[in-house]
């Protein structure tokens, strides 16, 4: 396995490489080269064969702490069934499955609990990873047979104003490649790459690459040419975000999307005193902010901000809904009461209850996964629709 990770780190250095040879400046974006580490076909960090989740990954999401996470989600879900009035046919698009265990943990639940809308659910999975495809369909092959038609497809295959239902991602937006740039003379300067040698890679600052990032903080009222911040304050611009909820947008015709990750609001996210951004590597569950170490066989992560996702929804025609913690969210959706629930006599040896009181307790941790940020939008709902309070945010943040 070292062999073959050290010669697919080579081969993907390589590639870098000749991607700045090749340009005319001799440099890339850093939203460039994120994208090439990340999701390079063959030698990109989501396309190696390697665990990425879970004990023998880098880094744990949600649904490895047991099936509750992905149950609650199901909760929700059914709620938007009804209040869009029970379609005959309601379409989930997830998007990032992981291992597929989140969408086997919904659509087993929603098989036991909520037939009626099992029968009516048809479930995508939007996927770009072959080696992530391969194990979604190994898994849910496993669980759920053939009880439930499951596609996988591009979101670009799916046609405009299409689909009714919702759009649903846990952990996917961080993993969207960023643009780096930083203060130098009150003026928002970018981060380039470029090259020390034959394939080792070093940053350089220039002019910003596209008028987008100027147009960014404008959208979201950021001025990082005041005097709040300080000379060489650095942070990301995640554009591909943008883009993202603008595609979701046009494929939408009815109905929502749920977005959960980590984040902040704008004004949280840019804080003068947050001078070095947020950007994060994870290697075999341990983080640092050095993006050239590990090339391909490590994840990159850039926090979310929840803020441009509603202005430039708003801006394609999805509403704000609401926004919460997803602690809040999942309290609001029953969580509490599973937790309540370990205490009454059961079956359960007491280590099982510790367990499984350690892992309830973890997906609503203030300090880890209960700080994530939870943003529901909507699109063609009918005004007495809008009025239904939706379950999840029913907590006020």
């Amino acid at each position: 396995m070292f062999v073959m990770e050290y010669e697919n780190n080579r081969n993907l250095c390589n590639f870098i490489a000749q991607k700045i040879k090749e340009n005319s400046q001799n440099r890339i974006t850093f939203a460039d080269y994120m994208n090439w580490v990340l999701y390079h076909p063959e030698y990109g960090y989501y396309s190696i064969n390697k665990p990425k989740l879970g004990a023998e990954g880098d880094f744990v999401t949600s649904p490895y702490l047991g099936s509750d996470f992905g149950e609650m989600l199901a909760e929700q879900f059914f709620q938007i069934w009804e209040i869009m009035d029970c379609p005959n046919a309601f379409t989930l698009v997830e998007m990032g499955a992981g291992q597929g265990i989140l969408a086997s943990d919904i659509l087993l639940y929603l098989q036991k609990k909520y037939p009626d809308f099992f029968q009516c659910l048809n479930y995508i999975i939007i996927e770009k990873s072959n080696f992530l495809k391969a194990q979604q369909q190994h898994q849910l092959k496993k669980t759920l047979a053939a009880s439930i038609s499951i596609q996988w497809c591009d979101l670009e295959d799916i046609p405009n104003n299409n689909i009714i239902g919702c759009f649903f991602s846990n952990e996917l937006v961080d993993a969207f490649p960023v643009h780096q740039i930083i203060v130098e003379n009150k003026q928002i300067q970018e981060i380039y790459i470029t090259l020390d040698s034959e394939i080792k890679f070093k940053e350089i600052i220039a002019e910003v690459s596209t008028e987008k990032i100027t147009e960014y903080f404008k959208l979201i009222d950021i001025d990082l040419c005041s005097n709040l911040y300080p000379e060489g304050y650095r942070t990301e611009v995640n554009l591909v975000a943008l883009d993202w909820i603008k595609t979701l947008a046009a494929k939408l015709n009815q109905g929502f999307i749920l977005t959960i990750d980590y984040g902040y609001t704008a004004q949280r996210y840019y804080l003068p005193s947050r001078r070095e951004g947020t950007l994060q590597c994870y290697y075999q569950h341990s983080h640092h902010n050095d993006p050239y170490l590990n090339i391909g066989r490590q994840d990159i992560t850039a926090h979310v901000n929840f803020t441009a996702l509603q202005l430039y929804g708003k801006d394609w025609g999805i509403d704000a809904v609401g926004f919460t913690q997803q602690a809040l969210f999942l309290m609001a959706l029953g969580l509490g009461d599973r937790i309540s629930a370990l205490s009454q006599p059961s079956n359960y040896s007491i280590s099982e209850i510790l367990q499984r009181r350690e892992c309830l307790h973890s997906l609503i941790d203030p300090m880890g996964l209960g700080n994530f940020g939870v943003l529901l939008q909507s699109k063609g709902l009918s005004p007495s629709q809008q009025q239904i309070p939706l379950q999840g945010f029913s907590f006020p943040i």
